[in-house]
């Protein structure tokens, strides 16, 4: 059955996560995962199978990094929750460090208990 505690834990995950992502932290980014991860983007799927495959290169290479300051969570809605895992529907914006959008975009993010602690194992994103 799900929980309100399940639910409540995978949010503080993602919270931790955008936190950690708009701070560009990757050693923090990657603490809110679980490996191996996936991130479905662009026609493909790429996985990260431990902690040191993961960097944030490819997004501070991207069209949308020239301008941004911090990424905010816009949505987050409960697909399906377990006791082990919730799936999220989310937006989020990239914002400007005036707030302005640069982008929104739609996106799954699959979090996980594994080993007692809650971490984000998956996501299928319309971000580049």
């Amino acid at each position: 059955m799900p929980t309100q505690s399940s639910i409540d834990a995978a949010m503080v995950a993602l919270d931790a996560f955008m936190a950690a992502f708009s701070a560009q932290d990757v050693e923090a980014v990657r603490a809110t995962f679980h490996f191996p991860h996936a991130r479905f983007h662009d026609g493909k799927v790429t996985l990260f199978i431990n902690a040191d495959d993961f960097s944030m290169g490819f997004f501070l290479a991207s069209a949308d990094a020239r301008e941004w300051a911090r990424s905010v969570w816009d949505e987050r809605r409960v697909i399906h929750a377990g006791p082990d895992k919730v799936h999220f529907d989310t937006q989020f914006s990239r914002l400007r460090a005036d707030g302005s959008v640069i982008a929104t975009y739609r996106s799954i993010y699959i979090v996980t208990r594994i080993d007692g602690r809650w971490g984000i194992q998956g996501r299928s994103s319309f971000a580049p």
